[in-house]
């Protein structure tokens, strides 16, 4: 591992955009900064993508993160709101790829259960378990910060996971990669 790693989380949201950074070394995720970026005030949906990619640009710039976690749209009922998600998560994921930093997509399901071990936990219930795990007080004026800086510790733990656990490998795989780790009896229980 690089001696320090930053990850930044975005929750994606046309009134309200979070945004969290962790950095990680040999002693874990620490957290960095948190913040939303307020766009109620903007009327316009296209200049809302503007601004976006700007600040995300802006936070790229500050924090040269090495991957940016992003949540993914959920299924709701209204297609519209899907639709509204998804562009402002284009307009974020375009201002990353643009720096070549790669980009990784998390149910907001997924990381609650990295986080609190529930996929049903409230934006509450996340942020207590992130303040005990990073060791800080957070406000929580903007849950859609705390969500962002969720979506970031999802990912290092999903980073720091084994890749059997991660699904990356079978017991095919394992065998062959690995011969001289299994015994054979010389055929004692196969079968005909």
């Amino acid at each position: 591992m690089q001696s320090k790693k930053v990850i930044l989380g975005i929750d994606p949201g046309t009134l309200l955009l979070g945004y969290g950074v962790i950095s990680v070394d040999e002693k874990g995720p620490h957290y960095e900064t948190m913040g939303v970026f307020d766009l109620r005030k903007i009327s316009d949906p296209y200049e809302k993508l503007a601004n976006i990619n700007a600040g995300v640009e802006e936070l790229i710039a500050l924090w040269h993160p090495d991957v940016l976690a992003i949540e993914s749209p959920f299924y709701g009922k209204n297609a519209q709101v899907i639709l509204k998600l998804g562009r402002a998560q284009g307009a974020a994921m375009i201002a990353a790829t643009r720096q070549g930093i790669p980009v990784v997509e998390y149910a907001p399901r997924k990381a609650k259960i990295a986080i609190c071990g529930n996929g049903a936990a409230s934006k509450e219930q996340v942020s207590t378990i992130l303040q005990k795990t990073l060791k800080v007080e957070l406000e929580p004026r903007h849950l859609d910060a705390t969500d962002a800086l969720a979506i970031a510790l999802c990912h290092y733990y999903e980073e720091s996971r084994p890749a059997v656990a991660k699904g990356g490998s079978s017991w095919e795989k394992f065998l062959a990669e690995n011969p001289g780790r299994v015994v054979s009896d010389s055929g004692a229980g196969r079968r005909r």
